[in-house]
């Protein structure tokens, strides 16, 4: 291991997954002050000498309840500058959901690049690294960064809860746009490594403009097959019920709907209420607070990603 002290924070919406990935690496979340003040603007400081540290500050960027994902955002960015100036050696932003990932391309004329916006804020705070998990575009947010990048994938993860329940069963990984094709394939080769049998492929096609999707092509065969159809987020669901439904439409057994990041915004109410979907599930990196206790208890997984964030501090902190 790196012989620098190695530090780790949480920040105030993200406590729980920061206090049980501090459990993983076997050490305590160090103290910090996290103030607001009467005209909305905050301060954020430790509480512990952090010069010549190696320092871990994590937070996942999702709006909730209290703050809004640009509130988060903010907060992590001033924290982030509060500890360079405190003299840490090394300051590494983890963020479980990276806000604006979405946006990494222009679609029409002057579009926003965001996340080459939100990669240059990071690096003007001074932060030496991010980590961040199952982002909507590996290859955009490597090329976004100057700083390097640690991108922490869903795949085993989601592969390992699968494996066991359909262990015997002829199962077909779905990407419901043919852009996440990859993450899909990603995840057929965890299972199929895992099984040890043969898993299939298919993707929709989908378009969409202004807000509108369109497609309704299903190329790859789920015939008497069970269908998973993997992304990296869920926002109201509406994708994975359109990639449902044609799935059953095609002749699938059973399926079921995976990602990293439930968003679930307005409930999903169309997701959870589809009989085209035998399951959902998602890891923790966003809690499923907009989503009913008594509809999470009978349609949804919730998998600990804080394994997999705990390895990839780890290997950040090993000399390199």
């Amino acid at each position: 291991m790196d012989n620098r002290p190695l530090t780790f924070f949480g920040l105030r919406g993200s406590r729980e997954l920061a206090e049980r990935v501090a459990g993983r690496l076997d050490i305590v979340l160090a103290p910090h002050e996290e103030r607001n003040f009467e005209d909305g603007e905050h301060k954020t400081r430790p509480l512990r000498d952090v010069r010549g540290h190696d320092v871990f500050v994590l937070h996942s960027l999702h709006g909730d309840d209290h703050e809004t994902g640009n509130d988060k955002f903010c907060r992590l960015l001033f924290f982030c500058g509060a500890l360079r100036d405190a003299g840490a050696e090394r300051v590494t932003a983890v963020t479980p959901y990276l806000c604006y990932a979405r946006k990494d391309r222009r679609t029409k004329a002057n579009d926003p690049v965001i996340t080459r916006y939100v990669a240059a804020m990071f690096e003007a705070v001074g932060i030496d690294r991010l980590i961040a998990a199952e982002v909507h575009n590996v290859a955009a947010f490597e090329n976004a960064f100057r700083c390097p990048t640690w991108h922490v994938e869903s795949a085993p993860l989601l592969a390992a809860h699968f494996a066991p329940l359909l262990r015997g069963e002829t199962v077909v990984a779905v990407s419901p746009d043919a852009g996440g094709a990859k993450r899909a394939e990603q995840f057929r080769q965890e299972l199929e490594h895992l099984t040890r049998k043969d898993v299939g492929s298919a993707y929709m096609e989908k378009y969409r403009s202004s807000g509108v999707v369109s497609g309704e092509l299903l190329a790859g065969d789920v015939r008497d097959k069970v269908a998973v159809i993997i992304d990296d987020l869920i926002s109201t669901g509406g994708t994975l019920v359109r990639a449902a439904n044609a799935c059953r439409a095609a002749g699938a057994t059973k399926v079921f709907a995976a990602a990293a990041h439930g968003l679930f915004v307005d409930g999903a109410t169309e997701l959870f209420a589809s009989p085209a979907l035998d399951g959902i599930t998602v890891t923790d990196t966003v809690p499923p607070f907009r989503v009913p206790a008594e509809v999470a208890a009978r349609h949804l997984t919730v998998l600990d990603v804080s394994d997999a964030i705990a390895r990839a501090m780890i290997a950040c902190h090993s000399p390199s």
